[in-house]
């Protein structure tokens, strides 16, 4: 038997299977969690202080720290963000490198 996937990457598998935007969403959430708490170790913020910074409970600044709680808004990580001091950037990729030759290689 031949396996269906051979020759494709996670990605096409995680299409595939319908759930590619989820993972994506879900690794996304995990790299800003933890880029909030480093910000915060760095600049010796206790998460007491992080929460009322934010002007927000220890319990809601734990499930922003949590990687698995995906219910996050761009509001709450711009806030999160100025509280250590730093400003949010967003910025969209293009899924795959472009062929050699095509008019973004130019």
């Amino acid at each position: 038997m031949s396996n269906p996937h051979a020759g494709s990457d996670f990605d096409d598998f995680l299409r595939e299977e319908g759930i590619f935007e989820e993972v994506q969403a879900g690794a996304i959430k995990k790299v800003v969690a933890a880029m909030i708490e480093r910000a915060m170790t760095d600049s010796a913020i206790s998460k007491t202080e992080m929460a009322c910074r934010m002007a927000t409970s220890r319990a809601q600044l734990d499930r922003l720290l949590d990687p698995s709680n995906s219910s996050i808004t761009l509001a709450t990580i711009t806030r999160a963000a100025t509280a250590v001091g730093k400003k949010v950037s967003i910025s969209f990729e293009d899924l795959r490198p472009a062929k050699a030759g095509s008019p973004r290689n130019r």
